[in-house]
């Protein structure tokens, strides 16, 4: 989907010359099954609580409703692209002079998708529609799967790329031609019955993409499974720099991450700059 602009004409800092790391944070939120009043409520006030530190704020999947594969449910909770998540989530992205990110259940022309987003404190918005349905879960029967590929933000000097789930088996998908973007972020429902393959691919991902990799899962328990804090930040190199802390809903996982330290490396190490050239269709 593309960047959709707004009106506002409100002067915020956003900070678009940003030359230092950029904080990132990942909350993991209890998500009250098609409670949306009671979601937004509990992620803002984990959003509040974080202060103004952050430059990027990450929420789980579909953090407004829960994860849902009943088709009348989905629909009867879909949204329009500047429905009621969308506007809180910009509301919050101004108090907290931060990018927010996350996914929603979307309707448009009468199909359902689990579309993501990145807010910016402007309110300029970029939407990206989940490509890789969870087939054996049987998603791809109640949603459409996007055709876009990630879309690549350009946010206080960083390229940031974002996708959702079960896209991150997917390294074709995922992948950072001359390095494109710096940092990705997966936005998730990831249970922990898969919680190894969850910590490996996102490892794998940035490897091999020579970029930041931010991994936010949610928390609690679902029809789905249970999910025990395994959102992860991981360096270029693979490193794990950030696991998560707290307890409960709302427990986050923070990492401050350097530019210098990326640029240096590619350059020290361009293996970005030898992949095969390939196309999706």
């Amino acid at each position: 989907m593309p960047a959709i602009p707004t009106n506002s004409t409100q002067e915020i800092n956003t900070r678009p010359h940003l030359i230092g790391p950029i904080s990132v944070t990942a909350i993991e939120l209890d998500v009250i099954p098609a409670d949306k009043e009671a979601n937004l409520r509990s992620a803002a006030a984990s959003i509040a609580a974080q202060g103004k530190d952050s430059d990027v704020i990450v929420l789980p999947e579909m953090f407004s409703t829960g994860f849902t594969l009943d088709a009348d449910k989905a629909r009867s909770l879909a949204e329009k692209h500047d429905g009621p998540t969308i506007k809180w989530a910009r509301r919050q992205a101004a108090q907290a002079n931060a990018a927010i990110t996350g996914s929603f259940i979307a309707s448009e022309n009468g199909r359902i998708y689990n579309r993501a987003f990145f807010i910016e404190p402007s309110g300029e918005t970029t939407l990206y529609d989940k490509h890789h349905l969870f087939a054996p879960g049987g998603e791809d029967k109640i949603y459409t799967a996007g055709a876009m590929p990630p879309p690549v933000v350009r946010f206080r000097g960083w390229n940031i790329a974002f996708a959702v789930c079960y896209d991150l088996r997917f390294p074709a998908w995922l992948r950072n031609i001359g390095g494109a973007y710096d940092l990705l972020i997966m936005i998730a429902n990831w249970p922990d019955a898969r919680a190894y393959a969850w910590r490996q691919l996102l490892i794998a991902r940035a490897i091999e993409n020579q970029a930041y990799v931010a991994g936010c899962n949610r928390s609690g328990e679902d029809p789905f499974g249970s999910y025990s804090g395994t959102s992860l930040i991981i360096d270029p190199k693979g490193k794990v720099v950030a696991t998560t802390s707290g307890e409960g809903s709302g427990r986050t996982c923070r990492a401050s991450l350097s530019k210098t330290s990326l640029d240096d490396f590619r350059k020290k190490f361009p293996v970005y700059l030898h992949g095969d050239m390939f196309s999706i269709k």
